[in-house]
């Protein structure tokens, strides 16, 4: 059992985001056992679980971009946007929680991308948007009102929303590490940069 400062957040665990899912994570479907357990443990006083949710006409999508096709790159608000293919729609299947999870022990449930202009990866911040900034999701201050000093990430995907939701939590003031088991990637050809990021914001990696 962990102390009441720490909080476990679960990122994007939903079926898009696994095997045969409409934006497949690299053995995404391998941490769903573990986390479904480690939640079963009542190990963590706090757990935050985020969903991915987006309209249907999410400017993220390539099918909004006529000539355009998934993972390539577009500027957007002045950035780069990977384009990516439909996923996580509101209401849809793919967009549910993972069904094999218990998650009535989750304290709140999250879910982002629900602006069609605005990608969001982090828990804590949306993507630069319109306006050139990163509007705050408010977690962070929920958790800072609950006495949490230390965040353990876990979900997918790894090199994506679980690593800028990990950023994100140490540039907030909160204690970090991830716990890689218990994440996939996309690609696991972006194993070894998601590992040096991480550490080079000083979060730790379990496992």
């Amino acid at each position: 059992m962990y102390g009441n400062d720490t909080a476990l957040l679960v990122i994007d665990l939903q079926p898009d985001f696994m095997p045969g899912g409409a934006l497949p994570c690299h053995q995404g479907d391998t941490i769903v056992p573990g986390i479904a357990a480690l939640l079963a443990q009542r190990r963590y006083r706090t757990v935050v679980a985020t969903q991915d949710w987006h309209p249907a006409d999410h400017a993220s999508f390539a099918s909004q971009h006529p000539g355009r096709r998934p993972f390539e790159s577009i500027p957007l608000h002045g950035h780069a946007q990977t384009l990516w293919p439909d996923h996580c729609v509101q209401g849809s299947e793919g967009a549910a929680l993972h069904r094999q999870v218990d998650w009535r022990s989750a304290d709140l449930i999250l879910r982002k991308g629900s602006d069609r202009q605005v990608d969001s990866y982090s828990a804590f911040r949306e993507n630069i948007g319109p306006q050139g900034d990163r509007p705050a999701t408010g977690l962070a201050g929920w958790l800072h009102e609950r006495g949490i000093a230390e965040v353990h990430v876990c979900g997918l995907a790894r090199d994506y929303c679980v690593l800028w939701s990990a950023q994100d939590a140490a540039i907030s003031g909160f204690r970090v590490r991830v716990l890689w088991a218990l994440s996939r990637p996309v690609s696991p050809d972006s194993d070894e940069a998601t590992r040096i990021a991480l550490l080079e914001a000083g979060i730790g990696i379990d496992g």
